[in-house]
């Protein structure tokens, strides 16, 4: 496991992106592979390409594929890993994430918890694209692809999504 002062997973982040998933911290399974969403019960690489936004199912491992498809990953907690309960509230480094947002500016940001939403956007938040942005990229909020927020899951906001990420990739080619 890294030490505290080591980057857990890299940014994948860049100029031109027109989505960016933000989650709170890598899980210790995802820490341990050094790979985003690793663990085998997380749905997020099938929910990716059951609404389209991948072609294919990517496997964890395969995670810097993703600019190719017009998407990056981040975490508000670059430093730390586990489950959100486990992390102490300095993990979370809101003015960092809000400074790389803008710096990158990609067309959407979605966070995929209301947690990460929550700590990031300084409120409560539904699912959904939201009406606050982070400088010129909208903001929305994804249902956990966690196991262990399974309770809560649902693929239709990450159709949504996937409908808006195509309808930003069509302007941005225009």
């Amino acid at each position: 496991m890294p030490t505290r002062s080591e980057v857990i997973l890299p940014d994948l982040l860049r100029a031109g992106l027109a989505l960016v998933f933000c989650g709170t911290a890598a899980g210790r399974r995802s820490a341990a592979e050094g790979a985003y969403y690793a663990h085998p019960g997380n749905l997020f690489w099938r929910a990716l390409f059951e609404t389209g936004l991948t072609p294919r199912l990517l496997a964890p491992s395969e995670f810097m594929q993703l600019p190719a498809y017009g998407i990056g990953l981040t975490d508000l907690a670059k430093h730390h890993a586990g489950n959100d309960s486990e992390l102490p509230r300095e993990a979370f480094d809101r003015v960092s994430l809000i400074t790389k947002i803008e710096q990158h500016q990609p067309g959407i940001v979605a966070f995929t918890s209301k947690n990460a939403a929550r700590v990031a956007l300084g409120q409560h938040v539904a699912y959904g694209l939201q009406d606050e942005a982070i400088g010129n990229t909208r903001v929305f909020v994804l249902p956990s692809p966690s196991g262990l927020a399974r309770g809560h899951w649902s693929l239709e906001p990450w159709q949504q999504l996937a409908d808006i990420h195509r309808q930003t990739l069509e302007q941005r080619c225009r």
